[in-house]
């Protein structure tokens, strides 16, 4: 069977298209295409922008991905597209698109829940066999485990996404949104030497960033003020990297508490990072350091399966649809808010 997926959420327009051989072999990822609208420096994607911006594209990364693929319209089982969680707009935009397919050439539609996208292409991607799930990304921060076929969430963060906290910081120091403003603040990170101080927000599985974010916007402005701002403990005088050190050493820590306390409560030795913040080398390492002294070992993919993209949308609805899930042409709604443990995961023990 052949799904396409289309993928919207957010700022990253997505079109991937697989193959699922017979059961018992691994997925043929035939296309994943993907666009991206950048804000200027120092501000954040607009919903109607990034609408604008998936309108313009979609079109044409379907041509693309249908010809990297070398597959024909009859080829194609169903129209894969994201219901949610996500922006609005961009959603609207994708599932717009996705009926014009499904209509146009006669397919049946299966909406997707972003987020089990995500981890079901980590599951196919790293062979992860029955995780803990660390979900990390601009709009989402969970820690998740399979049960009963559902995906359980255990802890989350309780105001903004750990990428959400990177990303506004980003624009505090008006750095660039290219390639993303999470990967820019990591590339400084590692020049830094200088830890400082700021609120550790664990409230027992769950995270609080929003006032990690209101402190490091104050060392911030206290920086540029004074640009020879030197440290109270060390002496040292304080630069943008150490900042940018800051933050990512103590998000980090916060997420790799309450992924080990999951992890200890399923009796899981394994953990699978997945989502676009799951891209950090630093994350990858600290998460990596903590399952060794447990005697377990961490997955992750890289930017074409951890960013998000076409090809996971595509993955798990063609799952969804080998198991009889449809969705029909007046349900094919999106909604902002669908938590992970809303989908009934039929294809999994």
């Amino acid at each position: 069977m052949i799904a396409i997926g289309l993928e919207g959420s957010a700022n990253k327009l997505g079109v991937g298209i697989i193959s699922h051989p017979s059961p018992g072999k691994p997925a043929q990822i035939l296309s994943n295409l993907r666009h991206t609208f950048n804000a200027p420096p120092g501000e954040g994607f607009l919903p109607k922008d990034t609408a604008k911006h998936h309108r313009s594209w979609v079109v044409q990364l379907v041509k693309q991905a249908m010809a990297e693929a070398k597959v024909t319209i009859k080829d194609v089982d169903c129209i894969c597209y994201t219901k949610g969680p996500g922006m609005g707009a961009p959603l609207q935009s994708v599932a717009v698109a996705a009926r014009m397919l499904a209509l146009l050439w006669e397919k049946e539609l299966v909406g997707v829940n972003h987020c089990v996208g995500h981890i079901e292409m980590g599951r196919e991607i790293t062979g992860a066999d029955n995780p803990v799930v660390l979900y990390v990304s601009g709009g989402n921060t969970q820690v998740i485990a399979y049960a009963e076929q559902r995906y359980r969430i255990f802890g989350e963060a309780l105001d903004i996404a750990v990428g959400n906290c990177l990303d506004r910081f980003a624009r505090t120091l008006e750095i660039s949104n290219d390639p993303a403003p999470g990967y820019n603040i990591e590339q400084l990170a590692k020049k830094g030497k200088v830890l400082l101080d700021l609120p550790y927000a664990v409230k027992g599985m769950d995270c609080s960033f929003a006032g990690i974010l209101s402190s490091i916007d104050v060392l911030a402005a206290e920086l540029k003020a004074n640009p020879e701002t030197k440290d109270p403990i060390t002496g040292e005088i304080i630069t943008t990297a150490d900042l940018c050190f800051t933050l990512q050493e103590t998000v980090y820590a916060m997420l790799v508490e309450i992924t080990e306390r999951a992890m200890a409560h399923v009796g899981s030795s394994q953990v699978l990072i997945v989502g676009g913040v799951g891209c950090n080398e630093r994350l990858q390492e600290m998460m990596g350091l903590m399952t060794a002294g447990r005697g377990g070992s961490v997955f992750a993919t890289d930017e074409r399966f951890c960013i998000d993209n076409g090809i996971m949308i595509a993955h798990a609805g063609l799952r969804a649809y080998e198991t009889g899930f449809r969705t029909p042409l007046e349900e094919s709604t999106c909604t902002q808010r669908f938590r992970t443990d809303e989908m009934f995961i039929k294809w999994r023990d």
